[in-house]
């Protein structure tokens, strides 16, 4: 492997956006169930975490002009993202879930006609939102609490965020009485939505080395080690199903081989 290379020797430049429960800064250190996963890496490496934070589209500018070494946050692959970055193994899988208020039951693209959703600006699957046939409106936040709020005061009828984050708002605030419910597919209209996601590092172009070292690690170590399934548990997301790779993998002929299945945990873990 080649030797690793980061930003300012023997540090890591890590970018988050302070969304929990993936990422937060408390006490002036990283965790939750991301940040935990990142701080493990970057001791396994040797490297000294240097945090910074900003909103999901700078994140994603700063790691594109390397500026930060590495982002994270429940952040999904995507084949785009493999032309600006470098893209780690995943730390776990999660799917296009509709937040709304418990008394309701969105759960198809058709249920959209007519109805606002909201989604924060930089998300991926904006583009592929707004064509959704019929779609009332789409708004774009910069941050998921903006989200969150209007959708619980009732300006919003869907929300389509970070799974960890609305489900680890809904184990904290019962009060606010919403429900996720998953995506009914449509592969052919709407792949992105309807795809289950890698969660990944997302590490800046250049290095390449980082990226696979911090890859070697989450495969040989975190996974078989349970550490990922530990860290989501820690948050209330210790199911079976975050650590279930979607089939066929999405990366499989394009950033991985071509039988790439992705790794997945042992029973041993739950």
């Amino acid at each position: 492997m080649a030797a690793i290379k980061t930003i300012e020797p023997g540090k890591l430049i890590i970018g988050m956006n302070g969304d929990m429960p993936m990422t937060q800064l408390k006490d002036g250190k990283l965790s939750g169930t991301d940040g935990e996963l990142m701080i493990y890496v970057a001791n396994k490496l040797g490297l000294e975490p240097v945090i910074q934070m900003m909103d999901w589209a700078a994140l994603i500018e700063a790691t594109k002009q390397g500026k930060i070494d590495v982002m994270h946050g429940a952040m999904g692959w995507i084949e785009p993202r493999t032309k600006i970055m470098n893209l780690s193994d995943p730390i776990y899988y999660f799917g296009t879930l509709l937040a709304q208020k418990s008394k309701n039951n969105f759960s198809t693209f058709a249920d959209m006609k007519g109805r606002s959703v909201g989604t924060v600006t930089g998300f991926t699957l904006i583009p592929e939102l707004k064509s959704v046939e019929g779609i009332g409106e789409v708004k774009l936040y910069d941050t998921s609490d903006g989200v969150l709020q209007d959708l619980v005061a009732g300006r919003l009828d869907i929300a389509i965020l970070d799974p960890p984050l609305v489900q680890y708002g809904i184990v904290q605030h019962p009060e606010w009485d919403l429900k996720q419910v998953a995506v009914v597919p449509e592969p052919d209209k709407y792949p992105i939505m309807s795809a289950s996601y890698n969660v990944i590092f997302g590490v800046t172009k250049d290095e390449k080395a980082l990226e696979e070292a911090i890859s070697k690690i989450i495969v040989e170590d975190i996974w078989p080690n349970c550490v990922n399934v530990k860290a989501m548990t820690t948050y209330g997301m210790g199911a079976k199903s975050w650590f279930i790779p979607p089939s066929p993998n999405p990366r499989a002929g394009i950033d991985r081989p071509a039988d790439y299945a992705g790794p997945k945990s042992d029973d041993k873990c739950f």
